[in-house]
């Protein structure tokens, strides 16, 4: 669980609490948590109560975005962060086009895992 600095968080549009994606996903808030300590999600503490909260943009429906996980775990591997993923999940990038973030959810997995191998080069 991490915090972000003010940058980060202004580049990502919307949040979910964790009892809110349980319920969406349909599973207790346990499975959730341990979805994020499996590092399948990444959960961050923000709000004024601290609350830890994930993009909403990783869930789609009634599942998670399929493709993050493994993105994850490959930016993972080549050392970023909890925060620096989140910023380079959502950071523009005109010859994608569009976030990261937005090309899992629409489906473009493949090309989003090929970028996160290549910064490892």
């Amino acid at each position: 669980m991490t915090e972000i600095d003010a940058k980060t968080d202004a580049l990502i549009p919307s949040w979910l609490y964790l009892p809110d994606i349980a319920e969406m996903l349909d599973v207790e808030v346990t499975r959730v948590r341990q979805l994020v300590k499996e590092g399948q999600l990444i959960a961050v503490r923000r709000g004024e109560n601290r609350a830890l909260q994930v993009p909403a943009a990783f869930i789609d429906g009634d599942k998670v975005v399929k493709g993050l996980a493994g993105t994850l775990t490959l930016l993972r591997d080549d050392g970023f962060t909890d925060e620096e993923m989140l910023e380079w999940l959502f950071t523009p990038d005109p010859t994608l086009p569009g976030t990261p973030a937005q090309a899992l959810s629409e489906n473009r997995g493949t090309e989003v895992k090929r970028r996160a191998q290549a910064l490892a080069v």
